[in-house]
């Protein structure tokens, strides 16, 4: 083989280590070990949450029940952005 094919493929060699050595350094972070995923963000109880619950659970008795028709208001209002004690 000539000098200069043998320089090329030298040169793609190289380079072929020099990318594998940089993917590999950066997926880790700066002590050396992988990163770990953040940990879910758990949501304080909502009390309506609980309300639909127990209407869900109600069935079609739900449907003559004030209390669930105030809570699928509530919910329908949050849904929908509107303020109830605003007056929108």
């Amino acid at each position: 083989m000539e000098g200069s094919v043998l320089a090329r493929i030298a040169a793609i060699v190289f380079v072929a280590i020099a990318i594998t050595a940089a993917v590999a350094e950066m997926g880790r972070d700066e002590e050396g070990q992988a990163v770990r995923p953040a940990a879910p963000l758990m949501p304080e109880a909502d009390p309506l949450r609980a309300e639909q619950r127990r209407c869900q659970e109600l069935g079609e008795a739900a449907a003559s029940d004030p209390d669930c028709l105030a809570v699928w208001a509530e919910t329908r209002d949050r849904f929908l952005g509107r303020n109830r004690t605003g007056g929108e």
